[in-house]
């Protein structure tokens, strides 16, 4: 793993960040990980999706007597109304930052993944475009777990991989087919001398636990998704990565490491949605060239540890100082 960052611990840059989401970890997974570039412990204020009187009966999501945060961070449409009543409270004062093309404006910075960038943002001065999403994974995280995961899951210090899949999604379907494909990938790299650990994700359904789980062997090894979420220790172990191409989270987590981040392709669903993840995954394997396509084969290839969600939080720390 190339390490080229030394994560420690510093005095924050601002005094109080709030992670603004949905009730979805995908969103507030992102916010978390500007945010503690910025700050060790943001603030996390969830967005109820409840309705009706059991709504009326939450507590509020903020009080206007809480410590007035300095930055707020935001995922997720849901966040938007909020976020812009949060800035109003406080006299316009918090820098808020939104990580998705927002539905209503008012943010004073707002970052959108070039798949999901359009020409007349350009103009903005106040957009800016970034690669696939941010995250809390970092190559200083996963070194430090590193050697305890190596000598657990390939004690005869055997290469390792780690297949990552989720679940259908409107753009990729998990059926039998894909299961098929899945599983046959996953004995080549067997095959081929890999020692190979496997993790489904919150998509996943029970039928791709089930028949993952059929392929427990010496050298594979499969979350029971009963035990605790072995996620960050199969990623520190790891030296190479297989991918299902229905997460958009997962190559981005993965390519902060420098290892190689293979894509393997799903049954697809036609429609906007698909577009939308091909759109993605085009500029990952052919413009930027950071991951590629599984062919049946993992080989060794380098590319410069993607590092957005530092970048991201770069750009916000010279606002702030701006400001």
């Amino acid at each position: 793993m190339q390490e080229h960052h030394q994560e420690r611990t510093k005095s924050p840059d601002v005094s109080c960040v709030w992670a603004v989401a949905e009730t979805k970890a995908g969103t507030l997974t992102q916010c978390l990980g500007v945010g503690k570039q910025l700050h060790p412990e943001p603030v996390v204020k969830l967005i109820s999706r409840s309705r009706g009187l059991k709504r009326l009966f939450e507590p509020p999501l903020f009080r206007k007597k809480e410590q007035r945060p300095e930055l707020v961070i935001s995922c997720g449409f849901r966040a938007e109304p909020a976020v812009l009543d949060i800035k109003d409270t406080y006299g316009g004062r918090p820098l808020t930052v939104h990580l998705q093309r927002p539905r209503i404006e008012g943010y004073d910075l707002v970052f959108v993944s070039r798949h999901d960038w359009v020409d007349e943002l350009s103009s903005r001065p106040n957009y800016h475009q970034m690669v696939g999403v941010p995250h809390q994974i970092t190559s200083a995280r996963l070194a430090s777990i590193r050697e305890e995961a190596r000598n657990r899951l390939s004690p005869d210090g055997r290469p390792v991989v780690a297949v990552f899949v989720g679940g259908s999604n409107g753009a990729y379907i998990y059926d039998e087919s894909t299961h098929e494909n899945i599983c046959g990938a996953i004995k080549q790299l067997e095959k081929d001398g890999w020692r190979i650990v496997v993790s489904v994700s919150r998509r996943s359904e029970d039928d791709t636990q089930r028949v993952l789980s059929t392929l427990n062997s010496e050298s594979i090894t499969v979350w029971d998704r009963r035990s605790e979420n072995p996620y960050l220790s199969y990623m520190a172990a790891s030296d190479a990565f297989l991918i299902a191409k229905d997460s958009i989270t997962m190559p981005c987590e993965a390519l902060a490491t420098g290892k190689p981040v293979f894509i393997l392709n799903l049954k697809s669903i036609p429609g906007p949605r698909l577009d939308k993840f091909e759109r993605y995954h085009w500029d990952l394997r052919e413009i930027l060239q950071l991951t590629r396509l599984f062919e049946g084969k993992i080989e060794t290839y380098t590319y410069e540890p993607l590092e957005e969600t530092r970048r991201i939080a770069s750009v916000i720390r010279s606002e702030l100082t701006r400001a």
